[in-house]
């Protein structure tokens, strides 16, 4: 079996100095955050989006829809013609779904799964012959909280990132052999576009935003910024024996049990 090989940087480089990334759903929210966050660290970023006509002029966007393989290609195709090479690949595009089991019908289960999970699948798999090719290649999906914690009307949603965890675990032990490393982040509930939406059509958007905030044992709802450094340490070759790993950012929601205040 091929090691994956201890990489170094020289002193004064940044740590994705001539490395080429592809960021899924990177022209909002978290994905927008992991671009910018990889963009400082010398990376060249494409932003795969249904809506790539904000991304900035420094990086390649490319309209791509995860959930249709032709487009999926294209867009991988078009990377490769503007950069030669292909070193991360940020598996960031989803979508939400709220109610328990009995609230969605059959034909919501497909397409959330299809983006969330599936999504991954095609993006990856487009680009598995290029990452093959780098020094350094890694995957980095993005998971949630919602995969390890039974949360209220998250039945669909949770499925599709438990989906997502254990993908990531079966794809990095297929994939070491090759030299890639796979990992994801798994956050907790974040100020994102979609929370934002959420929390305008609840009742009581401040009491909502309040009780989310709550449920964290830090106190408050996570920042894309942070997600984003997670995603940046596990894409970086300096994590070089990191594979197969969910990295929670979530303010401790996971794996603390604190007591409650007297």
């Amino acid at each position: 079996m091929n090691t994956v090989p201890i990489k170094t940087k020289e002193y004064g480089m940044s740590e994705f100095d001539g490395m080429v990334a592809i960021v899924t759903g990177g022209g909002s929210g978290i994905g927008a955050a992991v671009v910018e966050r990889l963009g400082e660290g010398g990376a060249a970023v494409a932003v795969f989006d249904l809506n790539p006509g904000t991304v900035a002029e420094r990086n390649l966007g490319v309209e791509v829809n995860v959930a249709d393989d032709a487009s999926v290609r294209a867009g991988v195709e078009m990377v490769m013609e503007r950069y030669g090479r292909i070193d991360v690949v940020v598996n960031n595009a989803g979508i939400g779904a709220q109610g328990s089991v009995a609230d969605n019908p059959d034909e919501e289960w497909r397409r959330v799964l299809d983006i969330n999970v599936v999504g991954i699948a095609r993006v990856t798999r487009a680009a598995l012959p290029y990452l093959a090719a780098s020094p350094s290649a890694a995957v980095v999906n993005t998971s949630s909280i919602a995969a390890t914690a039974g949360l209220p009307q998250r039945a669909l949603y949770s499925a599709s990132k438990g989906a997502v965890l254990a993908l990531t675990r079966a794809m990095a032990a297929d994939h070491l052999a090759d030299g890639i490393r796979v990992n994801c982040v798994s956050p907790g509930t974040a100020d994102t576009p979609w929370v934002g939406r959420l929390l305008d059509s609840a009742a009581d958007p401040a009491a909502e935003r309040a009780a989310l905030e709550a449920r964290q044992p830090h106190g408050r709802l996570v920042a894309p910024e942070e997600i984003a450094d997670a995603v940046a340490y596990l894409a970086s070759p300096r994590a070089s024996s990191t594979t197969g790993l969910s990295l929670a950012v979530d303010g401790g929601m996971d794996a603390l049990r604190l007591r409650a205040k007297a």
